[in-house]
């Protein structure tokens, strides 16, 4: 049997084997919410300086207790950002405050300085506004839009003496920044869905449906962590159909792909959830999981055979398969994915020993080495 090389992908996921592959981490994907996070916080930060800048060069604030407040919202502005850019991530939560932070420092610099039109236009809060955008849930993201059209009020407030003229202006420049942060939520939304079918693309088999190789290699260190801490062995089981070959040539392709089908239909059923259930090319098929010793191993083994001789295609075809089981206790030091594949390596050893016996029957199991020095074999459980 041989193996590509595979690329380990440390995630960690939890230990139910979902129908389908784990998409990005929500909302955005981890990479995504960094960048974002960052920009929102620099556009405090630096609107903080420049504000601060402008007050003590420009004198744009109005004198006395305003243009304290003035100052000291700028400080704040500044002091907010800090924390967030050395963690380089915030909850939608944290996010959800910073944003509202921004749009409240908006309403007050407008109150405090003589020339809201020059110095504080609306637009910007644009950047914090398309950064919620990227950051928050929809319904965070509802009041940040109805936050920022209450802030373009309060600021464009002086400088319309007409309610219907406000409004208007209100209308039109909040108009525009709920809908840039529309517009980046919906793509957000949209590189999600495609993050997840690629993600999906790139660890299902699209026949089956099952996992693929990379997804097995993915699930090794979670179940070599979980054998090793329960004091457990890992069993691996590898089914390949008998006499597949003749069915395709006797009933077309079309057949063999509708029992492959149904094979997968069957064993996904019978699992256990924790188990990786993957199909690792043609007629084979993998299960990976923690058990006790040779007996549990075993049973579960012949689960798996009487399921696949049970599977019945729409078009009445069904097969039976040959079964090897191989079983090793994980030790501390050992390469994860080169121990999986000579644990997989053994139990299609066996499976070979089983086919050769006539097959639709499970071999007698195997005991790999162990360890990257260390070999022999373990107490039977």
């Amino acid at each position: 049997m041989r193996h590509p090389a595979p690329v380990l992908d440390h995630r960690g996921p939890d230990a139910d084997r979902p129908l389908t592959p784990p998409g990005p981490p929500a909302p955005g994907g981890l990479p995504f919410r960094r960048v974002a996070t960052l920009v929102l916080a620099a556009v405090l930060f630096l609107g903080g300086l420049t504000g601060a800048v402008t007050f003590a060069l420009d004198a744009s604030a109005r004198e006395g207790l305003t243009g304290w407040l003035y100052g000291g919202t700028m400080l704040l502005c500044m002091l907010a950002a800090v924390p967030v850019a050395a963690r380089r991530r915030a909850l939608p939560r944290q996010a959800l405050g910073l944003v509202l932070l921004a749009e409240l420092v908006y309403a007050v610099v407008a109150l405090c300085i003589d020339d809201p039109a020059r110095y504080a236009g609306p637009l910007v809060l644009l950047l914090p506004v398309c950064a919620a955008a990227w950051l928050l849930r929809r319904w965070e993201l509802g009041v940040v839009m109805v936050a920022t059209g209450v802030s373009c009020a309060v600021a464009l407030a002086p400088s319309y003496d007409s309610a219907l003229d406000l409004a208007v202006q209100v209308a039109i420049r909040a108009g525009v920044l709920d809908g840039a942060a529309l517009g980046v939520f919906l793509l957000r939304r949209r590189v999600q869905r495609l993050l997840h079918e690629t993600g999906a693309l790139s660890r299902t088999d699209p026949l089956t449906g099952l996992f693929n190789r990379r997804y097995l290699v993915e699930q090794a260190p979670r179940l070599w962590g979980q054998a090793r801490r329960d004091g457990m062995h890992l069993a691996a089981t590898v089914l390949d159909l008998d006499r597949f070959k003749q069915l395709n040539d006797a009933h077309g392709h079309a057949a063999g792909d509708g029992v492959l089908q149904a094979v997968a239909r069957s064993l996904a059923a019978t699992v256990r959830p924790a188990d990786v259930l993957a199909r690792t090319g043609g007629e084979e098929l993998v299960v990976l999981g923690v058990v006790s010793g040779r007996k549990e191993a075993g049973r579960l083994a012949e689960r798996l055979r009487s399921a696949v001789a049970d599977a019945r295609s729409a078009d009445g075809h069904r097969v039976t398969a040959s079964v090897g089981l191989a079983l090793v206790r994980p030790v501390d030091g050992e390469d994860v994915v080169d121990a999986l594949w000579r644990l997989v390596d053994h139990a299609d050893a066996a499976m070979y020993a089983a086919k050769q016996a006539g097959g639709d029957r499970v071999a007698p199991v195997r005991w790999p080495a162990v360890g990257p020095t260390r070999a022999g074999t373990v107490a039977e459980g």
